[in-house]
């Protein structure tokens, strides 16, 4: 008889997180509630080597979900010890961006690992090679979107998307996540002081779209796995805000998925099978797919909610 895998998370310190509705926390205690060793790696612990054996400082945890709710009451750290990794492990990649050469450095000894006949989800392979906003605008029906830090050409972009009747657009970072420095340009302002501005506190390559007045209606995040749709939610942004974050006041329901946004997120999943991502949390505005998040997929806690089931213990299923 097959034994059944270790499940090893590889994780931001507890500090670092909102332990009550951490989406990585959530799938460890459910792990562990299904009989599955499960054991937490944290970054400064994590290394790789090519000795004999190849081995691992893991930490141990307890913890548990608050009554009739997918959030946590607690979570507490355990022991530590030194593990043998091997064929029978499998390695979750729950590190948060931003993707810079300290997460690549990650993926790089992941993929280390990987050859050691280690699993790790999603695969190193997939995370590098899709960038989560770049893959979106891939699409044939994607928004219309500028990536770059030439001047000239963003110039161009303004006007094109001005001729068409926008009055705003929005300008974000190329690899951050929660939001963190989107802005909301007026298309009558200095676009030359502004972007050029944005590209020196950003270090190169930006975003740029057409504002959509959608996202004060709210903005979706549906996950899946595996191909499969597990759930989906509105975040509807507080009242004269256009930035859906529920860790900044936006509230949250379940809907359900049109035919276009379902049939856009099954095309993402299709394509990025192919490289190992199956963990895929995608975020649309209207009919677009804006991002699709695969190097560590949240709101497991709050689709959870919404939807009345355990999203960690869907996934856990089908693993």
């Amino acid at each position: 008889m097959q034994n059944k895998k270790r499940h090893i998370l590889l994780m931001d310190p507890l500090e670092k997180l909102d332990v009550k509705k951490d989406s990585s926390l959530l799938l460890a205690l459910e792990l562990q509630k299904n009989g599955f060793e499960t054991c937490l790696v944290f970054e400064k612990d994590f290394f790789v080597s090519n000795s004999s054996e190849v081995s691992l400082k893991v930490t141990h945890f307890s913890g548990k979900l608050i009554e009739n709710s997918f959030y946590l009451e607690n979570f507490e750290l355990k022991d530590t010890e030194m593990i043998n990794l091997g064929e029978n492990d499998v390695i979750h990649m729950r590190l948060d961006p931003p993707f810079d050469t300290r997460y690549l450095r990650i993926l790089w000894m992941l993929a280390f690992l990987e050859r050691s006949g280690v699993t790790v989800l999603n695969k190193p392979e997939g995370i590098l090679l899709n960038n989560e906003k770049l893959v979106a605008y891939q699409h044939p029906q994607s928004l219309k979107s500028y990536v770059g830090a030439s001047l000239d050409s963003f110039l161009q972009f303004c006007k094109e998307i001005k001729n068409e009747g926008h009055k705003e657009l929005i300008l974000k970072p190329l690899d951050l996540y929660q939001g963190i420095g989107v802005q909301k340009v007026d298309l009558s302002a200095d676009l030359k002081e502004i972007f050029q501005n944005y590209i020196i506190e950003y270090e190169g390559a930006v975003v740029a779209q057409p504002f959509c007045p959608e996202v004060y209606d709210g903005e979706i995040r549906t996950i899946f796995f595996k191909g499969r749709e597990l759930g989906t939610i509105l975040k509807t942004p507080p009242k004269g805000e256009f930035l859906a974050n529920i860790a900044q006041g936006a509230t949250y329901k379940q809907v359900a998925l049109n035919e276009t946004q379902y049939n856009a997120c099954k095309y993402f999943c299709d394509e990025l099978a192919s490289v190992g991502v199956d963990w895929i949390a995608f975020d649309i505005l209207g009919d677009y797919v804006s991002e699709v998040n695969v190097t560590c997929p949240g709101l497991l806690v709050e689709v959870s909610e919404a939807v009345g089931k355990n999203l960690a213990s869907e996934i856990i299923s089908m693993l």
